[in-house]
């Protein structure tokens, strides 16, 4: 149960990220925090959707928190969706280190942590500011493409990819996530790399896999935990650990289970639902011994 005694200061900000300015907000403990956090959010999943989690972090653990939205999506949007020339790599390379940078420019002194979300964390060996990174948590973060999910998900992801959808943003000049069932619209460009990436063997390496001899996590001793459940049938735990390869031997990995925490699921994106605020303290364990 969550418990809110604790009082916790929520202020919405805005900062710059290349051209762009993206909205977040922050969740502030009563004491100055020595760890700060930001999430950095599943594709389509809204910052907001987080915050029951980020007010944990601050009343219960006494950590600052940043959730935020990506460049033209959500709170960030600030023109028509169908002029967007935003790519889900302009998400990674630019955006996700431009929230750590406000937070170590606002807690300079305090440890610096990243919880990535799915596409918040399966992006993170490419990411440019790992040095300055002094936790990286991925949840259900994966190489996921299209011959990892089980039946029947693997059908609905096939026609996601290639029946009504890409049709549909072709039409349209965007994803209208919400007319189809999918929960948020998104950029047209967004779509077609994530398209991209999930139907291709090894998914966004032969575009980004370049940049990834600059991004030296095995040599930079930057603690990275990979947390898979096994009723995720969106990106599965064998996509975690195909991730987890990229992130060096040293890579900490966590199979998780709905059982482990008496609830019937958690899937994919349940696991920051406030129903199941029960893994929550699993997440940022740094006691657990890894899962081989």
């Amino acid at each position: 149960m969550l418990d809110n005694t604790h009082p916790v200061l929520t202020e919405d900000v805005q900062f710059p990220s290349g051209s762009a300015m993206l909205s977040g907000r922050l969740y502030l403990p009563a004491l100055p925090p020595k760890t700060v956090v930001v999430i950095h959010a599943a594709t389509g999943v809204p910052r907001d959707y987080y915050q029951h989690f980020a007010h944990w972090l601050a009343a219960e653990q006494g950590m600052a928190c940043l959730t935020y939205d990506y460049r033209d999506f959500g709170h960030s949007l600030t023109g028509r969706l169908q002029d967007s020339q935003v790519t889900m790599a302009d998400w990674a390379l630019i955006d996700m280190p431009a929230a750590r940078a406000e937070m170590r420019k606002r807690f300079p002194d305090a440890e610096q942590w990243s919880i990535g979300h799915s596409v918040g964390g399966m992006l993170g060996p490419v990411q440019p500011d790992i040095a300055q990174i002094d936790r990286m948590i991925c949840v259900c973060s994966g190489l996921v493409t299209l011959s990892d999910h089980p039946w029947p998900y693997k059908a609905l992801a096939g026609l996601f990819w290639y029946g009504h959808a890409p049709l549909v943003v072709k039409a349209a000049g965007y994803l209208p996530g919400r007319a189809l069932g999918f929960g948020a619209d998104l950029p047209a460009r967004v779509y077609w790399q994530w398209r991209k990436w999930c139907t291709a063997p090894t998914n966004y390496l032969p575009d980004l896999g370049k940049t990834l001899p600059e991004a030296h996590w095995a040599g930079q001793d930057v603690p990275v935990d990979l947390i898979a459940f096994d009723d995720d049938q969106v990106v599965p735990p064998k996509a975690v650990w195909r991730l987890a390869e990229l992130y060096g031997p040293n890579a900490r990995r966590r199979l998780l289970s709905p059982s482990d925490f008496g609830v019937k699921e958690i899937g994919h994106i349940g696991v920051f639902a406030r129903r199941n605020a029960a893994v929550w303290p699993q997440l940022i364990a740094q006691d657990h011994v890894a899962d081989k």
